[in-house]
């Protein structure tokens, strides 16, 4: 399988927004898109977007993994961008038909097929600095994928950033484009110059994610994470994460926690990034202050492997979906 997000279904999900209506949607051919030089989000960074996963199980049907809430999510990210926010209805039918149509594109687990809904602000006016737009595409894209990292099962080792944010405090919780590539150079300095693969932002000590994934601290009885707040992307693996780790008898600390905190308890904890593309990916060592610092042995641990065995057996079909994260296409 090619590279993570570099291999595309041959068909696309689209629809337009102007004079106060969406199009009804359509399949059509994968091919470039046509913008105006003067489209609002080549100037003024109109976008935003969701990234979720269908899998396709021993009966050949597919199932969307928590379609409703991602789309709730994009609606909301929509209206922080000040774009037209489009139909709950409207954009999970767009998800379905897409799923539908490109089942058979659909690897077998634990490979999935990424869907990536995207929002772009269309309308030609160089001048809307501070308008929003009032005409929008919507396109929604299938990638078959395997792994996210590269480095496959190992753990990763992460620089510990407290000094800059990712984000602005405004944007953090909204899922645009604008917010990865804020923390695309610090990200790429600190690969080069000390060889990690993300960075996890603390801002003024307090820990709260990488570029592109959620951070938990996870002991044989506990997990421990930032409560939810306007800085950084709920996202929803973290959640799930959370609520099956509850039923499975942890205990679950959402609040706020220091740098001095997680160094404290890397000794002896457990350190993960969850996201829909990593899933839930171990973190073997940190990077602070120029000094290398083992969590635990440096390697996966078990507590990591059970939260993501009860969150996959779902996924797969091995395991009953007793919330309802599953929407069934076929």
């Amino acid at each position: 399988m090619k590279p993570f997000g570099t291999e595309f279904c041959d068909h696309i999900a689209i629809a337009s927004y102007s004079a106060g209506a969406w199009t009804a949607p359509s399949i059509e051919p994968l091919a470039p898109l046509s913008l105006h030089p003067a489209a609002h989000v080549l100037h003024y960074a109109s976008s935003c977007f969701e990234g979720f996963k269908a899998y396709r199980w021993a009966d050949g049907r597919g199932r969307i993994f928590r379609l409703h809430d991602h789309v709730a999510r994009m609606r909301r990210s929509a209206a922080s961008m000040v774009l037209p926010v489009p139909d709950a209805d409207l954009l999970a039918g767009m998800v379905v038909d897409l799923v539908h149509h490109n089942l058979a594109d659909i690897p077998e687990p634990p490979a999935s097929l990424y869907l990536r809904p995207t929002l772009i602000g269309t309308l030609k006016n160089i001048g809307a600095a501070a308008a929003p737009s009032t005409e929008a595409m919507l396109f929604v894209l299938a990638s078959p994928v395997g792994d996210y990292f590269t480095s496959g099962a190992a753990a990763l080792k992460l620089l510990v950033e407290d000094g800059r944010e990712r984000t602005t405090e405004q944007l953090g919780s909204t899922k645009t484009g604008g917010n990865y590539a804020a923390a695309l150079g610090p990200t790429l300095a600190a690969k080069e110059k000390y060889g990690v693969d993300q960075v996890l932002f603390c801002p003024n000590g307090d820990v709260q994610e990488t570029g592109a994934a959620n951070f938990l601290l996870i002991s044989d009885d506990e997990i421990l994470t930032k409560s939810l707040d306007t800085t950084f992307l709920h996202g929803m693996t973290r959640d799930s994460v959370l609520r099956l780790g509850a039923e499975m008898g942890y205990r679950i600390s959402e609040r706020p926690f220091t740098v001095d905190e997680l160094l404290e308890k890397v000794s002896t904890w457990e350190a993960c990034l969850s996201g829909t593309a990593a899933t839930l990916t171990s973190v073997g060592s940190l990077v602070y202050k120029g000094e290398e610092i083992k969590v635990r042995d440096g390697q996966p641990g078990p507590n990591r492997a059970k939260l993501q065995k009860a969150l996959q057996d779902i996924q797969y079909g091995l395991a009953t979906d007793t919330h309802g994260w599953l929407t069934e296409v076929g």
